[in-house]
């Protein structure tokens, strides 16, 4: 039951893109409001198959590939919601909920079966450690996501072409600060998860840091999302330059977390986390 919950919510968050897509098109409130809904109810949904697996499997279902697919396309969709509330940027839908519905599609073609957990993954390390990382890269794809309207909302401003464009989306300071808030709040959850990784490291495989492929790739992440926050605080680093590091950082991420564990097999590979 907790699988097709899990996967039935990648319909909710197909049509809440498609209703926000809709809004981008139109301008139309009753669209995006009524995605709004439709993502609302997908993510309470997403929760309640998410607290089912758990259940049913005995431990926090974060350790394979459709587990962790799942997860963060709930969280992209959750940290989108929090920030449209707090913004009241509709329009972000349109970029951010498209995203979590391809990580939720992603994850529905994948096998559901629970497996037997690994050795090494049981401990309450776990969920502290994978669940910060997620979090911290959810709200990195928002912040992907308002580094994409900037550049497109730059162009139209220094073409002076005040089209459909223009009047869509929001000024480019509410965007960069956007961008800003959100790397000060995903890089402390991005280094508490890198930080709570090595302590777990060294109680399953004695070693805070082995140059894992994983690891690697996660510390190169985290330097340059430290580069991007330094640049902000002391240079001044914003606008296009910002929006454009927060891009390089997502796909950074991204490949930090499929790209390795597809092409550079270590020990945090999903085939050596179950069985």
């Amino acid at each position: 039951m907790h699988i097709v919950l899990l996967k039935v919510t990648t319909l909710f968050y197909l049509v809440g893109a498609l209703l926000y897509l809709y809004y981008i098109v139109t301008l139309k409130e009753k669209g995006a409001k009524l995605g709004r809904m439709i993502l609302v109810v997908g993510v309470v949904l997403h929760a309640v198959g998410f607290v089912a697996r758990y259940v049913a499997a005995g431990y926090t279902p974060i350790t394979n590939l459709f587990e962790s697919l799942s997860f963060f396309a709930m969280a992209i969709v959750a940290v989108f919601l929090v920030t449209e509330l707090r913004y009241n940027l509709r329009i972000l839908g349109s970029f951010i909920a498209p995203l979590g519905f391809v990580f939720s599609i992603f994850s529905a073609f994948q096998s559901g079966e629970v497996a037997r957990l690994a050795p090494a993954l049981d401990s309450y390390w776990l969920p502290i450690h994978v669940m910060l990382l997620f979090i911290g890269d959810a709200v990195f794809a928002v912040a992907f996501g308002a580094g994409i309207m900037y550049l497109l909302q730059e162009k139209e401003v220094k073409r002076k072409r005040m089209g459909a464009i223009f009047k869509r989306l929001p000024s480019l300071d509410v965007l960069d600060e956007i961008n800003y808030k959100c790397l000060t709040v995903g890089f402390p959850l991005l280094t508490l998860g890198i930080i709570t990784g090595s302590i777990w490291a060294e109680y399953a495989w004695g070693s805070y840091w082995s140059w894992d492929p994983k690891e690697t790739w996660s510390l190169i992440t985290w330097f340059l999302y430290a580069a991007l926050l330094h640049g902000r605080l002391t240079v001044g680093w914003r606008g296009r330059k910002a929006a454009i590091l927060a891009i390089i950082g997502f796909c950074a991420v991204l490949f930090t977390f499929l790209g390795v564990n597809l092409l550079l097999p270590g020990l945090h590979s999903y085939s050596s986390l179950s069985g």
